[in-house]
């Protein structure tokens, strides 16, 4: 089977079954659970502090990217669960096609997905706010939301690589959270630099200009907004480096 035609094979599979449904409405809805309310609260404190993207980005790195971690954990590991996966490796011989054509389909979908929810909530975000907090310029919301869709589709290729490698949807879960939101969060606590180059928290620093804190720690990053996607992505091809090497050695 070529290229074009395993992700044609992995498209119709994505959308063939209801949890991809479930994991894109999950995020959507999980965004605003933090957004609406923390809007609604910079309204009654009438606090100058915070701007919609910065809720957009907490959204995105305390809720959010748990749905999408589990869309892209069902993607991979659920075909373990099921066995299928056989099927697929029978008529998909090539280990780095079928780990392509799954990448290809699941990137795009998350980046739309992150744009979409960025811009809703900032969209639902922005009346309830009431005047305060700190006004965003339409560049800033415009960046805000490509660097929501760029960290949704990096932080599901992660996860991906982590599914394909553990081939648990449990364990590709657990371990996608514990390394996009408890490492920086204990490197944190401890007051170690390399927070700031934690997958989760580098990626949330793009959703601001650089010279501004990070939405999410507060800090200052030592480096420009963009780079922050860029160690993002070094994390993402790590971890599908692991799990092509464990795809390709390994039995189905």
């Amino acid at each position: 089977m070529t290229t074009t035609a395993a992700i044609r094979s992995e498209w119709t599979k994505f959308w063939s079954v209801r949890s991809t449904f479930w994991g894109l409405a999950g995020a959507i809805v999980l965004m605003l659970v933090f957004v609406l309310p923390s809007a609604m609260s910079l309204a009654a404190n009438r606090s100058r502090a915070g701007s919609a993207p910065d809720l957009v980005a907490g959204g995105t790195f305390y809720l959010a990217e748990f749905a999408v971690i589990a869309l892209a954990s069902l993607f991979v590991a659920g075909e373990y669960a099921t066995g299928s996966i056989r099927s697929t490796l029978q008529w998909v011989p090539v280990r780095a096609r079928v780990l392509t054509a799954k990448a290809a389909v699941l990137a795009p979908v998350l980046f739309v997905l992150g744009v979409v929810a960025a811009a809703g909530a900032i969209a639902v975000a922005t009346p309830l706010m009431d005047g305060f907090g700190r006004a965003a310029s339409a560049g800033e919301i415009i960046q805000a939301c490509v660097a929501n869709g760029t960290y949704f589709a990096l932080t599901g290729l992660l996860s991906l690589g982590i599914g394909t490698a553990l081939r648990s949807v449990a364990g590709s879960a657990t371990v996608s959270f514990l390394v996009m939101v408890m490492s920086a969060m204990v490197a944190g606590s401890l007051g170690l630099g390399v927070a700031d180059y934690m997958p989760g928290i580098a990626g949330v620093t793009a959703f601001v200009p650089s010279g501004q804190p990070n939405p999410v720690s507060g800090a200052m990053a030592p480096y420009p907004s963009w780079a922050g996607l860029v160690i993002l992505a070094v994390w993402t091809a790590a971890a599908l480096a692991v799990g092509h090497e464990v795809l390709r050695r390994r039995d189905a």
